[in-house]
């Protein structure tokens, strides 16, 4: 087992608080702090010492895939890592974005090594060959928009907008003319002639629409909210479109391949396949390709708000169809506590501190914010002492 030295990444949107809380270092933080990374993801590998050596995950499972991996996992998901566990902290919003599924990925990687473009070329929409599905977990209230409203719901806030731009598109979603998608898409790559002034009635009626405490009311707020960090932006009407829902501490979205998504503000844990494969379409100063978006997202994709299934002994884990990870929860009271999961395993401290011990012998400490790595040869590890546990482990064959 090894203790990790994750990888803050400073993107703009982060929190001064969320992160440095957990880590229990001053706050706020000197700059905003986004994600904590723990994983062997080669942009922003851990790193961890071994043999007196200091070295990082994914070097360390590159010299020895059989060890650090284990059979099942290395005839699954070959030499790699198959996931990456993340503490998110977000004061502002992220991109509107979609990910995409395995078959996806391995195409747009190949076509976009075929054009040219260098790996680490910032108009690249895929970076690697994997696909990115994701668990996001409440650790404070914690505000998403995940997967798009129904067509008839669709229409009917665009209708309480009242704004004469995007009547058509509502009367277009009553006859069954276009999907949803397609009316995102029109909104996205509207006239450049008229974007500021679509931008500017919209917010008015979303003003209107907030202070009426309808139904509409919690996503016309938060549109109003992402409009003062991303002014003029065409993200901030399609959002309107998005199903909006303030996740309460524990509970959990699940966002496949070809869901659309924005997550708002709050501190959650994101465990998510080892990749990051992003194709963005607002809401960002990072690469934009709305066709390429369009491509990849499925509107019938719904994002139903998860919460955990109970196991005894304090253990509760969330049910998705990823096999390349699986969120374990555990309570630990004091007693020795077998941690689930078999193969490589990544472990962080919530809340508390606890002693590990492997079945090798191998003994280790964890507290507050501090996280390890189990490789596969530690087969069954035990903990005690008083904590709160996130395990991240593969998914079911």
């Amino acid at each position: 087992m090894d203790l990790l030295r994750p990888v803050v990444r400073p993107y703009a949107w982060g929190s001064r608080y969320g992160i440095a809380t957990l880590q229990g270092r001053p706050v706020p933080s000197a700059g905003p702090e986004a994600e904590l990374w723990m994983g062997a993801h080669p942009s922003a590998p851990s790193g961890l010492e071994r043999n007196q050596q200091q070295t990082t995950l994914d070097a360390v499972i590159a010299a020895d895939p059989g060890r650090e991996l284990g059979p099942d996992c290395l005839a699954r998901f070959g030499a790699r890592l198959p996931f990456l566990l993340k503490v998110l902290s977000a004061d502002q919003a992220l991109s509107i974005q979609v990910h995409p599924s395995r078959a996806q990925a391995e195409a747009g990687f190949r076509a976009e090594n075929e054009r040219g473009p260098a790996p680490g070329d910032p108009a690249r929409n895929y970076v690697d060959d994997w696909p990115k599905p994701e668990l996001l977990c409440a650790l404070t209230p914690f505000e998403v928009l995940a997967g798009l409203r129904t067509p008839a719901d669709a229409a009917g806030i665009l209708r309480a907008l009242a704004v004469d731009q995007v009547q058509p598109l509502a009367a277009e979603l009553e006859r069954g003319a276009s999907d949803l998608s397609g009316v995102v898409g029109s909104i996205l790559r509207w006239p450049e002639d008229g974007r500021k002034e679509l931008v500017r009635r919209v917010m008015d009626a979303c003003e209107r629409l907030a202070s009426a405490d309808g139904s509409y009311a919690g996503t016309c707020t938060a549109a109003l909210r992402v409009a003062m960090d991303h002014p003029g932006d065409l993200g901030v009407v399609a959002l309107l479109l998005m199903r909006h829902t303030v996740l309460e501490p524990g509970e959990a979205v699940f966002m496949p391949a070809g869901g659309l998504h924005a997550y708002l503000r709050g501190t959650g844990i994101e465990l998510l396949a080892n990749s990051d494969n992003v194709v963005r379409a607002g809401l960002t100063g990072k690469h934009i390709d709305v066709p390429e978006l369009l491509k990849l997202v499925d509107p019938a994709i719904s994002v139903p708000v998860l919460v955990p299934r109970v196991l005894p002994d304090g253990i509760s884990w969330y049910d998705t169809p990823a096999p390349e990870f699986r969120l374990c929860l555990l309570d630990l009271r004091g007693p020795a506590l077998a941690l689930p999961g078999r193969g490589p395993r990544i472990l962080l401290c919530l809340q508390g501190a606890c002693k590990l011990r492997s079945s090798s012998g191998d003994r280790l400490e964890l507290n507050q914010g501090g996280s390890c790595y189990i490789p596969a040869v530690d087969d069954l590890v035990h903990s005690t002492g008083f904590a709160r546990l996130a395990l991240a482990t593969t998914g079911a064959p």
